[in-house]
This record gives C-alpha cells, structure tokens and sequence, in this order.
C-alpha cells in the first residue's frame, strides 16, 4: 500500500441535513441533524478501510461524501489533490476534470435487485459504461469484456446469463453483477455499502474474498461500510486493512485491524467487544451486565457536548462533558483514538466520575480477540420477546461461526 499520496483525501469533513417539517410547523428554521462532524481520512492507493458503527452513526453519509455523491457542508473533499466539488462546478483552477473523478470513484449498493435496471438485460447494463467512455469499442469488444468479467466472477455460463433480466438472477447473482459494473471503468475507489448485508449468510464470505480478489486484479482501493464486526474483521485482516469505528458523526477510533481487534483503546470500541457472544464457549467469563450507561443513542440533531460517547460511557468523568476529545496517534500502535484515557496527564483523570459509572467495567471490557462479534446484539430490542431473541441470537453466530472458520481455515461442521 502506497504512502506517497492518498487517492481520496477527506479534511474535517461535516455533513448536515435540514430535517423536514410538517405542514402546522411554524418554527423560524428547521432542524439540523449532524450525520458527519469533523471527520478527516485518508484513502491510499490499494488501501482497505472498512468503517463500523450502529445506524445512523453517519458512516454511510461519510462514504457517499469520499465518492463525491455528497456534498459537504464543511470541510473539503480531494481526488489525488483535485477538490471534487471544484471539479464538479468548475470552480477556480481545475487540474483534473469532474468526469475523470467520477470514473475513479464507483459504488456497490446494498441491495443490488434496486440497483440494477429491471427493464435491461445483464449485457444491455454492463455495455453501457463502455459505449459511453469508451467509444473506440466496437459492439463485439463490448461484449467480449463483458463476457470476460462475468467468467472471471463465476456467472456462468456466461452466454446465458448475459442475457437474463435482474429478476431471473438470485440476490448472489445480482450482487455480482452489480460489482463487475463498479469496476468495469477500472476505478481507483470503489465504496461497498453493506454490500453483503443482503446475502445469505453462506454467501457472505465468497462475495467478500471475491471483492478483495478483484481489488487485486483491477489494483483499486476498497471504502466499506459494515455494522456487522465479523465482516469487517475479515476484509480488513485479509487485506492487510484498517477499521474505523464511528459513533454519532465521528470517528473515533481508526487503525489496523488486529489492533482494533485485540487492543481497542476507545471505551465505544470495548464495548462493541463486550457485546460478542462467545461462539466456542458457554461461559464467556463477563460477570457483569450491559456495561453502557444508557442504552439509546442520543440524538443527532442536538448530540451531547463535550464527548458525544460519555452519556452512555461506562467510564465517563466530569471532564469528558466539558471537552471533545481529539482523535491522536496511539504510540507504537498505529491506532488513533479520540479519548481523553489515553492522556495519563488530562485532567480527566482528577474529575469526578459521572453516575452510573464503574471503573472495574475497563477490567471486563478487555478480551482475547479470538471470536467475530456483532454491534447490535447490545442494543438489542427491549420490546421483543424472548422467542424472537433467541431467533436472532441464532442467526448472528450462525454467521460468526461461518466467518470465524473461513478466516482460519477450518472445516464448518
């Protein structure tokens, strides 16, 4: 992975949305909800940077705003140094034109039956990026690479499924279909949104070897989004990647995977461990109950101040109501974290410990590593009965067991 120069370089970037209004609602302006707030990355050339966190954590927003798709309300937005927005409304001295970025930058939705155009058969879909930017190929060429890449993703035969419509695919297939078109113009990022959320949990670890086997082949830099850490941890330790964890429109906490994984340093991040069920024990060791002091997230339109995390933090103090922790470089581990536990000399440490909290939690937040986990299993409906729980409990480590042997190479019995 290349350090010279990132492909996409996001600055202290927000994002803000006006809520809507109803018709009897005479407020003098509407509200603001903070999807991003001040959240800088660097995207390098063949890098894997998956970002994890709960719905409505604005990782979604963040990754429309790398590609360009998004506006920024703050901050900018650079394509191997071009602002992409200076480019797209050819503002100032433009170096590199909006048609070229948008080229660069692709997307893989997560549900790949809307994405793709009922009404065109499969060859009509994946023809049409080449006729328009690559006019110099003839029908036949067109045809020939399309073949090619179906063969090379296992759609097979490929004469046959060429020329089938969506609909007369299966959601694998679709989805397949729908990451050959994101890398037929050869892009140098291409953004995975929950891109295999919508397959069936046998499926997930193929489409995910086989998006990092076509990172390979077409050398382009991969941005998932994941609410799911078990998948998260197998596409960024295989690629040698990175995991961002973000919480209400932050970042904050970012790394290399086995760091992450086995030496979380933010409270969040500790927490979303807690959570893991053990797929290979009956006893996980934890003697404690839910650890977050709270167990809705707050809300985004007028979020907490100072950290954004010490409403629900199991070891928050007074000091982290007051101040917003920066994210800063973790020594000797490649890690960056916004939190003020970090900083042995922060005054955080001589404030007073909030209610509800419990120092001995750190203690219990702290494990091996060794198992996948899933970041909603803590925020689990409280409404639910025990019978649908129990349901969804069985499916998560159906998944995490699948997850877990094909990471390590054992047999699934």
């Amino acid at each position: 992975m290349s350090k010279t120069a990132p492909v996409v370089s996001l600055d202290d970037v927000s994002v803000h949305f006006e809520e809507s209004t109803g018709l009897f609602d005479f407020r003098s302006e509407p509200d603001r909800v903070r999807a991003v707030d001040g959240v800088s990355l660097d995207i390098y050339s063949g890098d894997v940077v998956v970002l994890v966190g709960e719905s409505g954590c604005g990782k979604t927003t963040l990754g429309r705003t790398a590609i360009g798709v998004q506006r920024p309300t703050a901050g900018s937005v650079t394509y191997r140094g071009q602002n992409i927005w200076d480019a797209r409304e050819n503002n100032g001295d433009v170096d590199i034109e909006f048609e070229k970025i948008r080229r660069s930058l692709q997307m893989v939705h997560q549900d790949p039956g809307s994405a793709l155009n009922p009404n065109q058969k499969v060859i009509a879909t994946l023809s049409a990026p080449l006729e328009k930017w690559h006019s110099d190929l003839s029908k036949e060429e067109r045809h020939e690479r399309v073949f090619e890449l179906l063969d090379t993703v296992g759609v097979q035969p490929v004469e046959d499924y060429a020329f089938r419509y969506p609909h007369q695919l299966s959601g694998g297939e679709q989805q397949r279909i729908a990451l050959i078109r994101s890398l037929l113009l050869n892009p140098d990022l291409v953004l995975g949104d929950e891109a295999v959320s919508a397959l069936d949990v046998s499926l997930r670890v193929d489409m995910m070897d086989l998006m990092l086997d076509l990172r390979e082949r077409f050398e382009t830099s991969f941005l998932f989004i994941s609410h799911d850490l078990a998948n998260a941890r197998y596409l960024a330790e295989k690629a040698d990647g990175r995991i961002g964890i973000m919480y209400l429109g932050e970042l904050v906490e970012i790394g290399p995977a086995d760091q992450i994984i086995k030496q979380p340093k933010h409270p969040y991040t500790k927490v979303l461990k807690w959570a893991t069920p053990s797929i290979h024990s009956d006893d996980d060791g934890r003697s404690i109950d839910t650890p977050v002091r709270e167990i809705d997230i707050p809300d985004p339109v007028d979020p907490p101040a100072g950290c954004r995390f010490h409403t629900r933090c199991p070891v928050a103090r007074e000091a982290c109501t007051k101040e917003a922790p920066d994210l800063l470089d973790v020594a000797g581990s490649g890690q960056r974290t916004a939190c003020f536990r970090q900083d042995s000399t922060h005054e955080y440490w001589n404030s007073p410990e909030l209610d509800g909290t419990d120092d001995r939690i750190q203690q219990e937040l702290i494990s091996d590593g060794q198992y996948s986990f899933r970041i909603d299993l803590i925020f689990i409906n409280r409404t639910a009965s025990r019978a649908c729980i129990v349901s969804r409990l069985a499916r998560v480590l159906t998944h995490d067991r699948c997850v877990y042997h094909a990471r390590n190479g054992s047999n699934n019995d």
